[in-house]
């Protein structure tokens, strides 16, 4: 009998996992495509499609479910208001796992993991916002 299959512990505490999902969850719904090991890919897969879910059912419950795995607003915001209705008529499967060779230094396999239908210019978009505001600044 196989036991302890319900998801990978990926060799971490409770507390520690939930705040890796937290941000790793964070991140794709700021950039839309992340790179990242296999494994923890595959266990945010099943973690952003609930969290796009609750996008698409935008009630206050669903917000505040929302809320409360993700950290900070702005990621609640933008899963609520910009890819809740960009996958609304899309009844499962918003995000894809691509392998992506081996990690150079301990050999560990490395995975793309994006939502479908993205938008490219979402990678990076906040990183080029604050390199310019940081270069308007300082003229």
């Amino acid at each position: 009998m196989r036991h302890a299959s319900g998801y990978r512990r990926l060799n971490r505490t409770h507390e520690h996992r939930k705040a890796l999902w937290a941000n790793m969850a964070g991140s794709l719904i700021e950039h839309e495509q992340i790179k990242t090991t296999l494994p923890k890919a595959k266990e945010l897969k099943r973690i952003i499609d609930k969290l796009i879910t609750l996008g698409k059912r935008g009630d206050l419950h669903a917000r505040r479910q929302a809320a409360s795995q993700l950290k900070q607003d702005a990621y609640v915001a933008k899963l609520f208001e910009i890819l809740g209705p960009r996958y609304a008529e899309r009844t499962g499967g918003y995000c894809r796992v691509l392998k992506a060779g081996f990690r150079y230094g301990d050999m560990a396999p490395m995975a793309i993991i994006e939502l479908v239908d993205r938008d490219p210019s979402a990678k990076g978009a906040a990183d080029k916002a604050r390199v310019e505001a940081e270069e308007a600044a300082e003229d």
